[in-house]
């Protein structure tokens, strides 16, 4: 391994991949932390974790958000270093200090005095950022780090749990020190932004997978591939009550496509079985570009 020589094409992916992951870092930075004088910190909104922990701070003493997360989260990613990847431990480093720096210095001016439309539009600015900070390979909180490096430790305890156990604990502070008011107003924010974080990591779903399954499979299938230039891939399926051996057919379409394909069934074999899901993020030929992210 160690005399293995890589060719051009491979460094030039490996290249192209490490500046794709910090690019998602640094726009996810600036994305997420526009959210913060955007909505958040005027509306005294504390979004869980150690933001949210800077955020009460701010509203107690006026300390900056940003300087204060910061100052926060590196111990806690000195900590937790060790139990993380190279890799993954330099981008999150990176991400913290971006993130932290960028809460403080975007001077955007205050958008709203709602504090619900605060709480809901702060949530997707900052869920977009954050999706796309873990797209790029990395986090931005301490409190991620330790989770993982107590998940590690005692696997009986989420990682999931212990997040959510400190956002529990931040909205309690919220609700002790600002009002109760806040503290609810932050609970909607979570949920907003952590909806939104799945969105951007898994897609947005515009994509359908069909299921068919006809006693006429190998027609439908042509002409789904000829007609719809749309690729197909036969599946191997016994019925439970019958016994009887059936070819299904599967095959990802787009939204708009749905309709000509049901209507290609409906010609070849009016009794067909079909069933139609979404695909949370389609990949491949005719689709997004596969990336190995």
């Amino acid at each position: 391994m160690g005399g293995m020589v890589l060719s051009p094409f491979f460094k030039k992916h490996v290249i192209n991949e490490r500046v794709r992951a910090y690019a998602l870092i640094v726009l996810g930075c600036v994305i997420g932390g526009a959210a913060y004088p955007l909505f958040l910190v005027p509306n005294n909104i504390a979004p869980g974790g150690v933001t949210g922990i800077a955020t009460i701070f701010n509203y107690l003493w006026n300390w900056p958000v940003g300087v204060t997360s910061m100052v926060l989260n590196l111990p806690l990613f000195l900590i937790s270093y060790k139990s993380l990847g190279g890799v993954f431990a330099f981008r999150s480093l990176v991400a913290t200090l971006l993130f932290s720096a960028a809460i403080d210095l975007l001077q955007l001016p205050q958008l709203t005095d709602d504090p619900l439309l605060a709480s809901v539009y702060g949530a997707l600015v900052l869920g977009l950022g954050l999706g796309l900070i873990m797209r790029g390979g990395a986090t931005t909180g301490g409190s991620d780090m330790v989770a993982q490096m107590v998940h590690k430790r005692f696997p009986v305890v989420s990682v999931g749990i212990f997040l959510f156990m400190i956002d529990c604990a931040v909205i309690l502070c919220a609700a002790f020190t600002m009002n109760a008011n806040a503290a609810l107003y932050a609970l909607i924010c979570i949920f907003v932004s952590a909806r939104v974080i799945d969105l951007v990591l898994a897609g947005l779903g515009s994509a359908k997978a069909c299921f068919i399954i006809s006693k006429r499979s190998e027609a439908i299938s042509q002409r789904i591939m000829e007609e719809m230039d749309r690729g197909c891939t036969l599946l191997s399926a016994t019925g439970a009550y019958s016994g009887e051996q059936r070819t299904v057919v599967l095959s990802v379409v787009s939204m708009g496509e749905v309709i000509p394909l049901k209507r290609i069934v409906k010609q070849e074999d009016a009794k067909a079985f079909v069933f139609i899901t979404d695909t949370h993020e389609t990949l491949g030929e005719g689709f997004g570009k596969l990336d190995g992210e």
